[in-house]
């Protein structure tokens, strides 16, 4: 049975031959190399290379990767792979978690808990970010983007508009968009 590596980076400049070396440096023997240069937050579904090594790799052979998150952008990716190469009993071999196979009982439950651990930083993220956002609001900061018009433009807009000047013509005045000119004379109804 033959053994599949698979590397990925997220830009041009770097190179997975790194990845390539660690797996061979850990024993394995690779009989077929295949690797993406995306971005991580592509899901490996879309990842060409390893859709074609998907192709490729028959039921009962073994993939490794050097580091879980090479195989999905999230532990929901990373999960639907591993349950997919699980239905072809291809083992997943994950250098980064001590060459445990992930279609293993001890893998899955490893996998499960890596999902939750995962889940529960997402959720301290938001709830960091929900205390960041109150914390500058009491500050009086003002949150979001900045406004691309001041107050007094807003006011000649308004003014140009109840005159009759077409909302096309004050977006090209006032260098901004039809949507945005729509919001400071009819609140409400821009697209």
């Amino acid at each position: 049975m033959a053994t599949f590596a698979y590397g990925r980076v997220s830009t041009a400049d770097q190179t997975a031959d790194n990845q390539r070396l660690e797996i061979e440096k850990a024993g394995h023997v690779v009989d077929y190399w295949f690797h993406d240069t995306v971005s991580g937050k592509t899901s490996a579904s879309q990842r060409p290379q390893f859709a074609a090594m998907l192709g490729q790799i028959r039921d009962g052979e073994t993939l490794v990767v050097s580091k879980l998150d090479r195989l999905g952008r999230d532990a929901q990716d990373v999960g639907a792979t591993i349950k997919l190469l699980a239905g072809r009993k291809i083992s997943v071999i994950v250098l980064q978690l001590g060459k445990l196979d992930l279609t293993s009982p001890a893998g899955k439950l490893m996998l499960s808990m890596l999902a939750a651990v995962a889940e529960m930083e997402r959720d301290m993220l938001a709830e960091r970010t929900r205390a960041g956002l109150a914390r500058a609001k009491d500050e009086g900061k003002t949150l979001g983007r900045p406004s691309k018009t001041s107050v007094s433009q807003r006011e000649e807009i308004a003014a140009k508009y109840a005159e009759g000047v077409s909302v096309s013509e004050l977006a090209r005045q006032y260098g901004v968009s039809r949507a945005t000119v729509i919001g400071l004379v009819k609140p409400g109804k821009a697209a």
